[in-house]
């Protein structure tokens, strides 16, 4: 029985990497298997994600809504993390936004009845696909992004922590990547960014060892930003924000424009990027309001 269900598992596999094989490995690929595993993932699970965007202030919030499974991520989540992603790159009026949760844990990774759906290494391809461009352009937005840490973050939702600028942690906070522990890697991006944000040697450890990283220990890894009370989490959040959000909105997005083309683009094109970005506001609105008040040295 045990020697037809392993035959049955290598069959499985080679499959698998026949069918692999077939990808051409580019964005045009991953552009195909985008809109696939939102048909495969958009039925799966409960639990909702929301977006609220303050025109006022420019900052939206994120929350994951899905406290009866600790805020694990179903597929319905994925599609509408996604969805809301898509609605922020096009916020011309946004500044700043909170990814945050309902409740007294921020994410427990995937949800088990989605993971249950999807446990084949095709599934497992389409959805590590969908959820690489979901949280890259999370990683991406041109908006100051901030990852409220309340409660426990584990396996992706440890990885979720990783898509934002900063990370702020409430002293209930954790984070510990446990995908080591459950025989898999990394699946949502948070590997590539933990080392960007890190450094290998350090993510490396956080990865093999598993160990919970709270909000102290995340300051002192230069993982965590800031620190707030639970109580006023939210409020807290706001408040370290504003020095971020005292400009003018279009000034705010050259300026995170301009640090994703140095992070993630060879030095000359994210030079030509930092050009493109300053052109359109020299001699601007917001300019031309700073020159007439004379604020340069003040």
């Amino acid at each position: 029985m045990l020697s037809r269900w392993v035959h049955q598992k290598l069959l499985s596999r080679a499959a698998y990497l026949v069918w692999l094989q077939k990808l051409n490995c580019s964005s045009s690929s991953s552009a195909t298997l985008v809109p696939q595993a939102r048909e495969r993932l958009k039925g799966l699970g409960e639990g909702q994600v929301s977006l609220v965007k303050d025109e006022g202030t420019g900052v939206a919030t994120i929350t994951l809504s899905h406290p009866q499974r600790k805020n694990a991520l179903s597929g319905q989540m994925m599609v509408a993390l996604w969805d809301i992603t898509q609605e922020l790159e096009n916020w011309s009026h946004g500044k700043a936004v909170i990814l945050c949760s309902e409740g007294d844990t921020f994410c427990s990774g995937g949800d088990l009845t989605t993971v249950r759906s999807i446990s084949n290494p095709q599934d497992g391809l389409l959805m590590s696909t969908f959820m690489h461009d979901a949280l890259m352009r999370l990683y991406c937005l041109p908006l100051v992004t901030v990852c409220l840490v309340h409660g426990k973050a584990i396996g992706g939702g440890a990885e979720l922590t990783t898509a934002t600028d900063y990370r702020i942690f409430t002293d209930a906070g954790e984070i510990s990547f446990v995908q080591a522990k459950m025989g898999v890697a990394l699946g949502w991006g948070g590997g590539t960014r933990l080392v960007n944000i890190l450094g290998p040697s350090a993510a490396l450890e956080l990865f093999l060892t598993c160990k919970k990283v709270d909000g102290r220990q995340a300051m002192k890894l230069g993982l965590a930003s800031h620190m707030v009370e639970s109580k006023r989490r939210q409020e807290d959040t706001l408040a370290w924000l504003t020095h971020f959000t005292q400009h003018e909105p279009q000034v705010i997005q050259a300026m995170k424009n301009i640090v994703v083309g140095a992070r993630d683009l060879p030095l000359h094109d994210a030079a030509l990027k930092e050009r493109l970005n300053f052109a359109p506001l020299w001699g601007g609105p917001a300019n031309v309001r700073a020159l007439e008040r004379n604020i340069k040295h003040k």
